[in-house]
């Protein structure tokens, strides 16, 4: 009997004696579709080029506005937000309306900058296409990490907005904005009027 408690004691401070180390924290495996693209369907005032696995749905909040749409990406829970304006088709002097869709645009931007780390504004010049703009760069934990606008400064004017649909935590998320990103520069680049 005598034996058998020593034994106890000694297996009870052996198991002791080991040192565990927690597990890491890990995260989901997130898995990307080989990018391709596709010109949007449509009768548009505007044309670009959208990924393959996205879907174009009109905006529900705006249902009287045919060209605002939204490009989705269920799988990512990602949106990119289009609104379009006719800057000819306004009471308001065209000049005047175009500042006006401007300054909204880098107003809606900078109402990140509570979250955000950093804001890099970028020019966007297509000549040949007259498509002229500005692209926001949005850093950090923001509901919104891209905005721009593209305009003729004539007729057209399209805003964007690229959204994740998730609580924003930068650290999580890193790898779908690096993934989307590319995506939007991409719709950006090969926009032109019709």
């Amino acid at each position: 009997m005598r034996f058998l408690k020593i034994l106890v004691v000694i297996v009870l401070l052996s198991g002791c004696s080991q040192s565990h180390t927690p597990k890491p924290r890990g995260f989901f495996r997130i898995e990307f579709p080989e990018k391709s693209y596709s010109k949007l369907q449509g009768d548009f005032p505007y044309e670009f080029e959208v990924p393959d696995y996205s879907t174009i749905q009109n905006n529900r909040n705006n249902p009287d506005e045919k060209y605002w749409i939204n490009v989705e990406i269920p799988e990512n829970k990602a949106e990119i937000h289009f609104s379009y304006y006719d800057l000819q088709n306004h009471k308001e002097p065209t000049r005047q309306l175009l500042f006006k869709l401007m300054e909204e645009t880098r107003e809606l931007a900078y109402k990140h900058s509570i979250k955000a780390t950093a804001i890099d504004e970028k020019l966007f010049i297509n000549k040949p296409d007259e498509v002229y703009g500005t692209i926001y760069q949005i850093h950090g934990n923001a509901a919104s990490p891209m905005q721009f606008f593209l305009t003729d400064s004539t007729k057209h004017f399209l805003r964007g907005a690229f959204y994740i649909r998730e609580v924003p935590d930068i650290d999580s998320l890193r790898p779908v904005i690096d993934f989307i990103e590319p995506d939007v520069i991409r719709m950006i680049e090969t926009t032109h009027w019709k």
